[in-house]
């Protein structure tokens, strides 16, 4: 027999539902990223936008956004409503110009890395990671770093 079609659930429901540990629903809730409230018991109970919302964190967290920007971005919506296909466009295309400039740092760094690689000592005057411009290079030969 089908269970009975509720507004609220529980936390344990919430968890089964959204694939997250009960544990992860009260830390998102710590955290500002999803709300409940409270019975006469005590216990939590989440309105069922709740679900879409920690699958919009988990799939944000696993592009790499932040939990402070993932809260910034859900604190714009509006409480009790499922966020939509436009709000999730919106947040995407936000999330993505983050994105994209993180993949532009990386890449440079990647490409600047090799340079390490190549020469081991980190302070020679090309790497550009460990002593940018040879700044330790008026201080004396020598790993300049590595002597502290």
């Amino acid at each position: 027999m089908p269970r009975p079609y509720r507004l609220e659930l529980g936390v344990g429901e919430v968890a089964a539902r959204s694939g997250v540990a009960v544990s992860t629903v009260h830390f998102y809730e710590a955290e500002g990223l999803i709300s409940s409230r409270r019975t006469a018991g005590n216990q939590r109970r989440y309105e069922r936008d709740v679900l879409r919302r920690i699958a919009i964190v988990r799939v944000a967290q696993k592009v790499g956004i932040s939990l402070a920007e993932i809260r910034v971005a859900l604190s714009g919506l509006p409480e009790g409503r499922t966020p939509t296909v436009e709000d999730w466009a919106a947040l995407s295309t936000r999330w993505r110009e983050a994105l994209d400039q993180r993949i532009a740092q990386l890449a440079a760094l990647r490409d600047q890395l090799s340079d390490c690689i190549g020469c081991g000592c980190l302070t020679i005057s090309a790497c550009r990671l460990r002593n940018p411009g040879d700044l330790l290079g008026d201080q004396g030969s020598g790993p300049r770093l590595l002597e502290r």
